[in-house]
């Protein structure tokens, strides 16, 4: 029996973090080595483990990403955007290969994730569903097949979520506007103010409660509308979907992947 996957947890003490760390529980494949958060935390120090509800691992919180990668055979990503940049370099120095989940990600990013995906392999996702993940596909035949039709993107998550439209609706909007040949910077539509522009694909955003994660592109044609659809009830489906991907990635070159990667 080989032994289990190293992983690395950046953002560990957040509500992710430890959903990721639940999960690993589920698998005798993998295990969290390392857990790091930001310099400061009041979680410093503590079991990761009892921090997610699941009793000690044995694995301590920690500020020092360089300890933290040293030991792992991949890292996974899942802090606060600000600190994406110093775990992209960090991931890099240490030669580890990186997911990164982390939503609201800057635009000046984007050339480091390229550099970087030169030397490491390197899986960015909005959303690591596997249903969101085969949606979005879907989203991108129908864009292509109903290419006459208005494309509306309504999305829904709890009331602390920072990004609107999340990273996921901006994906999905993304993949119908590549499917259309266009770029989506260029047809977004996130206010109106009068009728809807040719070629639009418009957002709605809903945020309340304790939503989990609710996603619907419709496509709205004359006499008739399609509308595909994915809602998360459990946030371990993005824990769950993340170490399948982490797992899929540590045997990888380096390169930039997506999590259509996984299931086409």
């Amino acid at each position: 029996m080989s032994a289990p996957l190293r992983v690395a947890l950046i953002g560990a003490t957040g509500r992710m973090g430890q959903a990721l760390v639940r999960a690993a529980r589920e698998r005798t494949d993998l295990a969290i080595v390392a857990a790091l958060t930001r310099a400061g935390s009041a979680h410093l120090g503590r079991d990761v483990g009892e921090l997610a509800g699941v009793g000690p691992l044995g694995v301590a919180v920690v500020a020092d990403a360089g300890a933290a990668l040293a030991g792992c055979d991949v890292a996974v990503d899942f802090s606060h955007s600000p600190a994406a940049a110093s775990n992209l370099a960090a991931c890099c120095a240490a030669g580890k290969p990186l997911l990164i989940g982390t939503t609201g990600l800057p635009p000046a990013l984007a050339a480091d994730i390229e550099r970087a995906a030169r030397h490491i392999p390197l899986l960015v996702a909005s959303n690591t569903s596997l249903g969101i993940t085969l949606l979005t596909e879907l989203v991108r035949q129908a864009a292509q097949a109903l290419s006459s039709f208005d494309v509306e993107v309504v999305e829904a998550h709890h009331r602390g979520k920072r990004d609107a439209p999340s990273g996921t609706a901006l994906a999905l909007g993304r993949a119908a506007a590549q499917a259309r040949g266009q770029v989506l910077e260029e047809v977004l539509a996130l206010q109106r103010d009068g009728a809807r522009r040719d070629g639009d694909i418009g957002f709605a955003v809903v945020r309340g409660g304790d939503i989990v994660g609710d996603h619907t592109v419709i496509f709205a044609g004359t006499g008739e509308q399609v509308a595909l659809s994915h809602r998360a009830t459990d946030r371990q489906v993005f824990a769950r979907g993340a170490l399948q991907a982490a797992s899929w990635l540590a045997g990888k070159p380096a390169g930039h992947y997506a999590m259509r990667d996984i299931i086409l």
